[in-house]
């Protein structure tokens, strides 16, 4: 297990440490600056994105950063670079990692009573980043590289499900480490709840969202102790903690926040992907025709969400026709629409997404299907210029080094496939992946700038591999 945790944390991309490669010396210092704390997020990234449970959604991922940014515009650090991903687990729990990356399972977005509440789950997260809680719990420590660090930050990470397992990673990976560093103390779970609470308010947010959602998660405590849901364990909810939020909130002015469409259609999203096919479709048609519980829109988009699981085409198509009337002018609906209309084999499907995106040009499920379609047609010089502007505001998105390869090997331009593929397998943690693909990319051209290129990346990714074979 350990070096399997090596060797993620020591896969940086190229762009991921422009001041050169990672210090594999004594790191041990008073205080862990804040770009310390972003390399350990990354590196730590790297290995959650290459986890099955990593849920590569782009609408969920999309909502979470739309909703996450939200939030941290109203921090004490809103130019602090934040990600916010989504963890395919029905276990209750949300997690911060050092450097502005916050996980939250599904579990508690299904959980999640309002938008209100889930997003004071995020804005207690994005204070313990803001607060720099985990470099206050080991500075003046001493650790003897970067990857270390690393390695306590993943096991934090573990103790979302098995703090027990979490423990011993840790102090296998570093002598001395102990329980404490696992677990963010009272003081922080405090001060956390007070800045998060002041982030809701000011975002415009239901501040109710928070003790209700504790007072539901302190519940939970009344089942045995090992169904606890682990963001109890690693977030102790006390008696204390919801008095003191309850009794700021009675002070803030009451506020009827209700839920956007985009909360709703994120969660009708899960149900529809996470259940069997036709169990899900006997969800929403039940919610539909009873009109009880739910938003209506939502429950008709994860209707024909749950259809085109269950091979239900047609119906889909039907279903998908009187959602677009009913429903608001909305980038996930569109990319739904999108889908439709590829079944559907519309001759111009190219222009829908193309006008579509100028709607909504950070829309990540519109971004990825438009490259598909003119990969599709075709189309690869105009699928490149797409992705190469889209790269370049994001050169830590995987899936466009794959669309990126499938067009270089179309035009048969074998040795920028390979290159791209390798930023693709580093993005998931696969360092001997990339050097293969740096290695396959050398020998299939022999432009000299490329090559030049390729030769700075193959060295300082077998120098990475090198230091971590001596650490076996």
């Amino acid at each position: 297990m350990q070096k399997i945790l090596l060797s993620a944390l020591l896969s940086l991309p190229l762009f991921a440490f422009a001041d050169g490669l990672p210090d594999l010396g004594d790191v041990s210092q008073e205080v862990v600056s804040p770009q310390l704390e972003r390399r350990i997020g990354e590196q730590s990234m790297f290995q959650i994105r290459a986890d099955r449970s990593y849920l590569d959604d782009p609408e969920v991922y999309d909502y979470l950063n739309r909703l996450g940014g939200r939030l941290v515009a109203f921090s004490s650090e809103p130019g602090q670079p934040f990600e916010f991903f989504a963890i395919d687990d029905n276990a209750i729990n949300a997690f911060a990692i050092p450097g502005g990356f916050v996980g939250v399972n599904t579990g508690l977005i299904q959980l999640a009573q309002n938008e209100s509440e889930l997003a004071s789950v995020l804005s207690h997260e994005i204070s313990h980043v803001t607060q720099h809680h985990y470099a206050r719990m080991i500075s003046g420590q001493r650790y003897d590289s970067l990857a270390a660090l690393a390695t306590v930050a993943v096991a934090i990470l573990a103790a979302r499900s098995n703090p027990e397992a979490a423990t011993t990673a840790v102090v296998g990976a570093q002598a001395g480490t102990v329980q404490r560093q696992l677990n963010f103390t009272r003081e922080h779970e405090k001060e956390a709840d007070r800045i998060g609470l002041g982030i809701l308010e000011k975002s415009g947010l239901d501040t109710r969202g928070m003790p209700s959602f504790f007072e539901r998660m302190q519940k939970a405590t009344q089942l045995v102790e090992g169904n606890t849901p682990s963001y109890l364990r690693t977030h102790p909810v006390t008696t204390e903690r919801i008095a003191d939020v309850g009794s700021r909130v009675q002070q803030i002015p009451f506020r009827l926040v209700p839920d956007s469409l985009d909360f709703q259609l994120i969660r009708a999203r899960l149900i529809a992907h996470q259940r069997i096919p036709q169990d899900a479709v006997v969800y929403f048609e039940s919610a539909l025709g009873e009109k009880k519980f739910g938003n209506p829109v939502a429950q008709r988009y994860g209707l024909v969400l749950a259809l085109l699981r269950n091979n239900q085409q047609q119906r889909a198509i039907q279903e998908f026709a009187t959602l677009h009337k009913q429903s608001p002018y909305n980038g996930t609906i569109e990319a739904l629409r999108g889908q439709i209309k590829r079944l559907e084999r519309d001759k111009d499907i190219a222009g829908f997404y193309r006008n579509a995106l100028k709607n909504f040009p950070q829309h990540h499920a519109l971004i990825y299907d438009y490259a598909e379609v003119l990969l599709q047609d075709g189309r690869y010089t105009e699928a490149l210029k797409l992705l190469d502007e889209q790269v370049a505001q994001n050169g830590n998105d995987a899936k466009l080094y794959a669309l990126q390869a499938r067009a270089y090997s179309a035009l048969g331009r074998h040795q920028e496939e390979h290159h791209v593929l390798a930023y693709n397998y580093i993005l998931h943690g696969d360092l001997r992946g990339a050097i293969e693909q740096l290695e396959l990319a050398k020998r299939a051209g022999n432009d000299y700038y490329q090559l030049s290129t390729i030769e700075s990346e193959l060295r300082q990714f077998r120098e990475i591999a090198a230091a971590y074979n001596k650490k076996k």
